[in-house]
């Protein structure tokens, strides 16, 4: 472990948030299925990150039971029901768009869905992130969001917007914006509540 991780571990701790480091992704797994192994409701935002770290199969292939995926939603006001569920959930799963080396999760959100999760609701909030999305502070964390997170989210989402086409944010007005809540969350009321999984590879935007 280098010494910006422990740092940002260090930090997170202060900020009484609950930080494992992850190896490798059997290190990952076995990590997951001991935060909710007792859980009867887990619940995700939209991350690519679970994607590609296989935390959002593993949930469907061990928890199938417990775990609601937004994606079985069939219409709009099915999958906005299943985004509500995430408030009586024993777990939600998201993953950050930047963390920095003082301990805050940073994030924007479009339908503010995962953010309100993560700040009210949840018996606890897991969050998973690669170390790319390890930054120094919340000016360098503004920034990753406006040249990585957001344009490359956009392109993914198929969302009419000017970052989509000219590859940064260009702060605009767009109806298909997704950069409409901005939170940080630093110093936690209840600790512990946030478990920060830092996996030792590059996962996601």
């Amino acid at each position: 472990m280098d010494e910006k991780i422990k740092k940002t571990m260090d930090k997170l701790r202060e900020n009484r948030m609950k930080p494992f480091f992850a190896q490798s992704r059997e290190e990952l797994f076995d990590i997951v299925r001991e935060l909710v192994k007792s859980d009867k409701l887990i619940t995700a935002g939209g991350s690519m990150t679970l994607k590609e770290s296989g935390v959002t199969e593993l949930l469907m292939k061990e928890f199938g039971a417990a775990y609601l995926d937004r994606s079985a939603g069939k219409t709009k006001e099915e999958v906005d029901e299943i985004m509500r569920k995430a408030f009586v959930s024993d777990s939600f799963f998201a993953s950050a768009n930047a963390i920095t080396e003082n301990g805050e999760l940073y994030n924007v959100d479009g339908n503010g869905n995962r953010v309100s999760a993560m700040i009210f609701g949840p018996r606890q909030v897991v969050i998973v992130a690669g170390v790319n999305k390890i930054v120094k502070d919340l000016e360098e964390a503004k920034l990753r969001v406006e040249k990585i997170a957001a344009p490359k989210n956009t392109v993914r989402l198929n969302c009419e917007t000017p970052c989509a086409k000219k590859g940064e944010c260009m702060h605009c007005h767009a109806p298909a914006r997704i950069c409409c809540s901005y939170v940080t969350l630093a110093h936690q009321r209840v600790p512990d509540r946030i478990k920060v999984i830092i996996v030792n590879e590059n996962l996601g935007y």
